[in-house]
């Protein structure tokens, strides 16, 4: 009845029947007939609103949307961002190590890496969460890429190994799949509330950059973008996700692998002139990457503050200033390789910004380009980097009357933005554990405006 509805060819769907029960003709002589006897009811019953009978049900013809040419498949947002780690891992020149412990909607990331051994994944189901990120890290010292991956409840038991990281400054990446919380709280349905977690949730002066994916297809670019930062500055990296994006699927271009830029790593393997310094800076305040067992390369890796350039155990107060002002300038400067804030649609400057993040990029781009065929003087800008925030955000933000942020949570991103610009961003919130429609953004422009 739905093909009919649509006016869509059945004959794919009959031609899928037989090839799934192949072995089964009955049974797929019955479901072809079942598909037959729903599509002429639609033709005979005179349900149609466009025919003679009164009905209510009109056809509906839906043009081809609007595509890129090239070779497309359908992907999940785990599918994708499984790809993306594992093409992260490629470009970098290096094997890589997935631990990770089974928890909604994250654990599709697990299954889906367990099925690519032949490009170096190693995958690892740990006993618990904190296990998993912190063999990840094992995986990392020893000169693998470390990946782990949960949703929220996870993320806080690996929030002390994800400090470790930032201690020793091993690059890791660390992938949160959000769903309702807090605790427990809604496990099949999506969020975007650990936004503060992922900022700020460690003990002590933490820093750590954090990507955001906008689609299941944006996942792949986001899961490089995060190994990429991971290995140039030497930290843990997180890419956040929700549910939405996880277990939604859309048709994805496959990328030309040729175009991807490498960025190979290199190890210290050789005494440098002067001594070695596990702790010495290149131009991006990262540290050497030293294999463990390298010859006459021996140095100390923990938990325990380390020494200026040496890496050796050092509580001294002066010491623990520079290295938690060098460990936050190092994360800031990632603002230096990242792209300056686009705008998604409109211009620099006007009346209002809808600004959003994450999973929120489909019903806001709809809804403005409703808004601004409407007249309506307004823009879309959607975040990727969360942090550190693009240099040229702030001047943009300030170039519009009004800004509004829908997310769903209470108000998180919004914020960061008032903490960081000093801009009287408005929250539109939403936490049903689903995701917001067209129509609400619409109505949030709406009130924004007037």
């Amino acid at each position: 009845l739905s093909l009919w509805m649509f006016e869509r060819d059945r004959e794919p769907i009959i031609d899928w029947l037989k090839q799934k029960f192949a072995k089964l003709p009955d049974v797929a002589n019955a479901n072809i007939a079942a598909l037959n006897a729903g599509h002429a009811y639609g033709e005979t019953a005179e349900i149609s609103g466009d025919g003679l009978g009164g009905g209510h049900l009109p056809h509906h013809r839906i043009k081809a949307a609007p595509a890129t040419p090239g070779v497309y498949r359908t992907v999940t947002g785990a599918e994708a961002i499984s790809h993306g780690l594992v093409a992260g891992a490629q470009l970098a020149g290096l094997p890589m190590f997935f631990g990770g412990y089974p928890i909604t909607p994250a654990s599709a990331i697990l299954h889906h890496l367990s099925r690519l051994k032949e490009f170096g994944v190693t995958t690892f189901q740990a006993e618990d969460e904190i296990a998993a990120i912190t063999a990840a890290i094992g995986a990392s010292y020893a000169g693998n890429l470390g990946i782990t991956s949960s949703s929220g409840p996870g993320i806080a038991l690996k929030g002390e190994a994800m400090g470790l990281a930032i201690m020793t400054e091993l690059p890791l990446v660390i992938v949160n799949s959000q769903r309702g919380g807090p605790s427990t709280g809604l496990p099949t349905k999506t969020e975007q509330s650990d936004l503060y977690q992922a900022v700020f949730g460690r003990n002590g002066d933490a820093p750590m950059p954090v990507i955001s994916a906008r689609s299941p297809g944006d996942a792949f670019d986001c899961a490089i973008e995060a190994v990429r930062i991971a290995v140039q500055y030497m930290t843990p990296v997180m890419l956040l996700t929700d549910g939405y994006i996880a277990n939604a699927a859309e048709p994805w271009k496959i990328p030309d692998v040729s175009t991807l830029e490498p960025f190979p790593v290199q190890f210290l393997e050789k005494m440098p002139e002067g001594g070695l310094m596990p702790y010495s800076r290149d131009d991006k305040l990262a540290r050497p990457w030293i294999k463990p067992g390298t010859p006459e390369l021996m140095h100390r890796i923990g938990g325990i503050e380390k020494g200026l350039n040496t890496g050796h155990i050092d509580y001294g107060p002066a010491n623990h200033q520079t290295m938690t002002e060098i460990r936050r300038d190092k994360v800031l400067g990632v603002a230096d390789s990242i792209p300056d804030q686009d705008i998604a649609h409109g211009k620099a400057g006007g009346k209002l910004a809808v600004v959003g993040w994450g999973s929120t990029f489909g019903p806001i781009h709809q809804g403005v380009l409703r808004a601004s065929t409407a007249g309506k003087d307004v823009s879309h800008i959607h975040i990727r980097n969360i942090w550190p925030l693009p240099k040229n955000l702030g001047e943009l933000l300030k170039s519009y009357d009004r800004v509004i942020v829908p997310e769903m949570n209470t108000g998180q991103l919004k914020t960061i933005l008032r903490d960081q610009y000093l801009i009287d961003a408005q929250p539109v919130n939403k936490v049903s554990g689903q995701p917001f429609t067209i129509t609400e953004i619409e109505v949030a422009i709406e009130e924004a405006l007037s």
